[in-house]
């Protein structure tokens, strides 16, 4: 009977989901850990929210361990680079916390705008400071939500219900998804300097830290409301801190920390400041959705070996795997590859399957590419996430058959389009591996490797001696190179597989060779 351990404080619902299901069950929480490591050995499954913190120190201890449960939908707690070393499936539960995050939002909007809290704790004191707390109506003002997803489609639908006018920027977000929402889709820097109130709603990235920067804020209207219930990190919190004082920023209402939990942060007493300790998924409701959701996936797993919801692997039924794992994982290459060299938002999708492949069950493989693709803008989207994050995000999918391939049994053709012009890649298995056979209208034939540098040229006399030279003067080790053409002394593609990562002067280098069109960095 598989073993799990439930580490930390959750619904009492998982443990009965588990227990029906025919899993054993413990439930110890508050571990140091030390602790966690000295018994982790014991468990197939552990199930957490976010106190526990599964590093590969402790995954490296956990030799019998198959799967991780997050109970939400963050996943920063989790080294997912150690699990999947070792093979440990990762799993969320990212809907079932939705309504309650938004709801939040809301509620520090209103607390923000009305300094609700501290006008609170001063009547309860014995005072009545009724002139100190003149504050704002939100009805007819802009709400700028940043991060139009799933959370931030249902705060705009509230707010427009409160009569607001809300703007947003989501770089997935499509004209359609917008009308549609009853929202106006702007630039970033527009939201800024037009909104009245800004709430935050997009995943913490590396484009997104510090997203609400200092120049950013000096962009805003005088007595501006900037809300964040998403990720800590996305605000330049010591920016934030000196427009309150200076008086630029009105209120600001933080669920979410750069480091929690939050210690005598500076932030704390400046007037206007409202603060909750992560309470964002914090309700009766939506604590029982995520435990049994997560108890559920995990027991399946142990059980029948079924992902869902998968961060780390595409989900696939035990019964489906042997024949279609290899091709789920081309199709999340695919979608990987080109969502790391697409420099424009994706606004349709088209997956051509050819050959034999057309007598399986291509879903898995449409939603492990839309999974790839998307990844490098929201890095927790998984296979089950990523059809209803793209279509929240207005992103048609369409999906073809062909019957009989062109240069091998069966491929897979990946084709976006973006408001410039269209892209594909084309992917088979070849012994068991994948492949790419054609890229960007190039013939090709090319393994997927670890680190790759992408190059877009003229085929003209000294290329590949100068991006040789350069590569090896930067201790570059080059493990492959692909060069392929469409016509001579036409356009050239280059995919050179290297060892280890390329430094921005290495790229910025390649850039400057007189050939060169296009650098990109793709990391599989």
């Amino acid at each position: 009977m598989p073993k799990v351990l439930i580490s930390d404080k959750m619904s009492p619902r998982a443990m009965e989901v588990f227990k029906a299901r025919g899993v054993d069950v413990d439930v110890i929480t508050g571990l140091s850990k030390d602790e966690l490591m000295d018994i982790i050995a014991d468990y197939d499954g552990l199930a957490v929210r976010s106190s526990t913190r599964p590093d590969a120190e402790i995954i490296g201890q956990a030799t019998n361990l198959k799967v991780i449960g997050r109970a939400g939908i963050g996943v920063d707690n989790i080294d997912i680079g150690a699990a999947t070393d070792r093979g440990v499936v990762v799993m969320n539960t990212p809907f079932g916390n939705a309504i309650t995050t938004a709801e939040h939002a809301i509620a520090m909007l209103f607390a923000a705008a009305r300094q609700i809290p501290k006008a609170s704790e001063r009547t309860q004191n014995g005072e009545w400071p009724k002139s100190d707390y003149k504050g704002t109506e939100l009805f007819n003002k802009t709400l700028g939500v940043i991060g139009c997803g799933n959370i931030g489609a249902l705060v705009a639908e509230r707010a427009l219900g409160l009569k607001m006018k809300v703007i947003a920027y989501d770089p997935y977000l499509t004209e359609e998804r917008a009308v549609e929402l009853g929202v106006t889709k702007v630039e970033l820097d527009e939201l800024f300097q037009r909104a009245d109130a800004i709430t935050l709603h997009t995943p913490l990235v590396a484009s997104t830290r510090n997203i609400v920067s200092r120049v950013r804020l000096g962009m805003t209207k005088p007595g501006v409301i900037l809300v964040n219930c998403a990720r800590g990190g996305l605000v330049d919190e010591e920016a934030l801190k000196d427009a309150m004082e200076a008086g630029h920023v009105r209120a600001a209402a933080l669920d979410v920390f750069a480091v929690e939990p939050a210690e005598a942060h500076p932030l704390f007493g400046t007037p206007g400041f409202v603060a909750t300790p992560h309470l964002g998924a914090s309700t009766n409701e939506a604590q029982e959705n995520v435990a049994v959701q997560v108890a559920e996936q995990m027991a399946d797993y142990l059980l029948t070996g079924a992902i869902s919801n998968a961060i780390n692997t595409p989900s696939i039924t035990a019964e489906e795997a042997p024949r279609l794992k290899p091709w789920v994982d081309l199709a999340d290459k695919l979608g990987t590859m080109m969502g790391q060299l697409l420099h424009d938002p994706a606004q349709s999708i088209q997956i051509t399957y050819k050959g034999e492949i057309t007598q399986l069950n291509t879903n898995p493989m449409s939603a492990a590419a839309l999974a790839g693709l998307l990844r490098a803008a929201m890095p927790e989207v998984n296979m089950v996430s990523a059809p209803v994050l793209a279509k929240e995000r207005g992103i048609e999918l369409t999906e073809s058959y062909i019957d009989e391939a062109e240069r091998a049994d069966s491929l897979i053709r990946l084709t976006v389009e973006t408001a410039q012009r269209k892209f594909a890649i084309v992917g088979t298995i070849y012994r068991g591996e994948p492949r790419i056979v054609r890229l960007f209208g190039v013939p090709m034939d090319a393994a997927f490797e670890p680190s790759m540098i992408y190059v877009r040229n003229d085929d003209e006399p000294g290329f590949i001696g100068e991006v040789g030279r350069l590569l090896g003067d930067a201790k570059v080790n080059i493990a492959n190179f692909h060069l392929g053409r469409m016509d001579e002394g036409g356009e050239a593609v280059c995919l050179i597989g290297v060892d280890g990562e390329v430094s921005d002067a290495v790229v910025e280098a390649i850039k400057d060779v007189e050939q060169v069109k296009i650098v990109d960095r793709v990391r599989m």
